[in-house]
């Protein structure tokens, strides 16, 4: 006897902070029950049979309501209810979320000669997600990466970036981004407002996030993967230099574009395996 039902997002991922409540053809509650860490609602109140509605709401999520019978037993199955993001918007599971760089990439392309660009990545990085589970526009992200991480695949190019010139890494060792607001953009798309350090000047920079999805992983964890793009100016940055050519072409262009594809590690920590 009782009520049992499964609380999941559209993704199939459980809504840990949902409540049902039924009631009766009159309006009256007859049951109130919350589900547990896996979206599981069971509950042993005896149910006078015939008709009920039942109500699942969710902080952010779209309330549902549907019709249940009850028959002799005094049970209501339920089954597996799916809310929706309010809005229509869909994000990971509220909690801490923690970027694995070994399956993330933080790369950044310039232009070069005018005419071709420069891929480059750094590849010492890491940083923290945390979903909050009420407002998710109250989401916050950190990240730091090692500037003398940085890559371009040409040793020459690499040891002159990492000089006075650019980053400056000796004295600068550490970019770091702070997320201070988040704002939706689309459907599965938002934008991250927030402040970049790099070379010792603080900056806003927008990044454009879109979110691809959550999923398990092979070691019994649970991943969000993400896409963010952003364009950096380095004049912003105190990065001036620049080497002319006789034909007038700055060698290095003066915008940078920043991709990242992330993934994110439910919990506040990675798998030691």
């Amino acid at each position: 006897m009782g009520l049992t039902a499964r609380i999941r997002t559209r993704d199939g991922w459980a809504v840990s902070h949902a409540v049902v409540t039924v009631t009766d053809m009159t309006g009256t509650q007859v049951l109130r029950a919350e589900a547990d860490a896996e979206g599981a609602v069971r509950d042993t109140t005896e149910l006078t049979p015939g008709a009920y509605t039942v109500i699942v709401t969710a902080v952010g999520y779209a309330p549902v309501a549907s019709s249940a019978i009850v028959t002799a037993s005094g049970r209501a199955e339920v089954g597996t209810v799916t809310l929706a993001r309010q809005g229509g918007t869909e994000l990971p599971p509220p909690g801490p979320w923690t970027i694995d760089p070994v399956h993330s990439s933080v790369a950044a392309v310039a232009q070069h000669l005018g005419i071709s660009s420069v891929h480059g990545r750094f590849t010492e990085f890491g940083g923290t997600i945390e979903i909050a589970p009420d407002d998710v526009t109250k989401s916050r992200v950190e990240a730091v990466i090692r500037a003398a991480s940085v890559d371009t695949g040409n040793g020459m190019r690499d040891t002159h970036l990492k000089s006075g010139d650019f980053l400056d890494v000796e004295r600068y060792p550490e970019i770091t981004y702070r997320s201070t607001a988040l704002t939706q953009a689309g459907p599965d798309r938002w934008t991250v407002h927030g402040e970049l350090a790099m070379h010792g000047v603080v900056r806003p920079v927008d990044l454009n996030l879109a979110y691809l999805g959550t999923g398990a992983d092979p070691w019994g964890g649970t991943r969000a993967a993400f896409r963010a793009t952003a364009e950096l100016h380095r004049e912003d940055f105190a990065m001036n230099y620049n080497q002319v050519l006789q034909a007038g072409i700055a060698a290095i262009g003066t915008t940078l574009r920043i991709e990242l594809d992330v993934q994110a590690v439910q919990g506040d920590s990675l798998p030691t395996g």
